[in-house]
């Protein structure tokens, strides 16, 4: 990053406060850190589905750590995070382009669900909802390139509890993150999450070399101190500017701020896509999925739905030929 995209907080301006990924560091404890918040994308995101509320907050927390930890990478393709548990939430989804398109779905068993609501579920939602299984994070580069994919089991209460264990376990990398969701009074559905992150030695700079251990955890701990006292309504309204946020909590630790990007509520799915799926299927296997006389083909994630009557199954396999 060169010194001109690098401001200090506060002359930094962030064009947009909601939607938004905003990037910093703290430069006296050689962290840095990703500050996300969702507003209309997380919203639209979730009315494409009618989701009983337990499964849209699980989701939307899953959205919006998704988009946390794609800010932290270097990538050209999609990042995604899943989790699979053989709990009520069976499956979740979110999915993040490097262009900055999100999309997210989830999987339940309604009687299970049912089931599970009768107990107790607020303070512990990983165990009671997904139940045992894992949390995956896959970067997709494209052909010709290596997908890179780790796996954890889901260990912990809530979904930051999770992607801390996936850290600790997978890449040794100290992490501390909280994660917010929630709907507004009037509907409206907003997410927002905060990471801080120690410095590979590369980046870190003279200052983190020449420190003592007990020094770095010093730091460290007084920064995890930090970002434990941010609230859900911080992270969460758009009227109070993301940079205001990181200031009120990490002043101390001199806080600064690198350019930030916006994201977007966007589905990859497309007619021509499904008309590839169904290339590579038998005729005769496809023919059998037709109902009143057509094939119906879902996207899970935006719920479009795509239709193929006689005439243009014939176009389908016809122009394959």
């Amino acid at each position: 990053m060169t010194t001109a995209a690098v401001s200090t907080l506060a002359s930094a301006l962030v064009s947009r406060d909601i939607d938004v990924v905003q990037p910093f560091q703290l430069d006296r404890s050689n962290l840095r850190g990703r500050m996300v918040r969702l507003g209309p994308v997380l919203d639209e995101i979730l009315g494409r589905h009618a989701y009983p509320g337990p499964v849209a907050q699980m989701l939307a927390e899953t959205i919006t750590l998704a988009t946390t930890l794609a800010a932290a990478l270097k990538y050209e393709g999609v990042f995604t995070l899943q989790t699979k548990g053989d709990g009520p939430i069976n499956l979740m989804v979110a999915d993040v382009t490097s262009a900055g398109a999100v999309r997210g779905y989830a999987q339940f068993d309604e009687d299970a669900l049912k089931a599970a609501l009768a107990g107790e579920v607020e303070t512990a939602p990983v165990p009671a909802l997904l139940g045992k299984g894992y949390l995956a994070f896959t970067v997709d580069q494209g052909e010709h390139t290596q997908r890179y994919q780790g796996i954890v089991g889901l260990d912990g209460d809530r979904m930051d509890d999770c992607v801390r264990h996936y850290f600790t376990q997978s890449e040794q990398l100290a992490t501390g993150i909280v994660v917010h969701a929630g709907r507004s009074d009037e509907g409206k559905w907003g997410g927002g999450a905060i990471m801080l992150q120690a410095l590979p030695d590369e980046d870190a700079g003279s200052v983190a070399s020449d420190a003592k251990p007990s020094d770095l955890e010093d730091d460290w701990r007084r920064a995890m101190a930090l970002l434990s006292t941010v609230t859900p309504a911080e992270v969460l309204d758009p009227a109070l500017p993301v940079n205001d946020v990181l200031f009120r909590l990490f002043h101390e630790e001199e806080v600064r701020a690198y350019d930030s990007h916006g994201l977007a509520a966007q589905c990859r799915c497309s007619r021509e896509r499904v008309v590839t799926v169904l290339r590579s299927l038998p005729r005769e296997e496809v023919a059998e999925l037709k109902v009143d006389g057509a094939v119906d083909v879902g996207c899970e994630f935006c719920s479009t739905h795509y239709r193929f009557d006689d005439a243009e199954l014939e176009a389908v396999y016809g122009s394959a030929s």
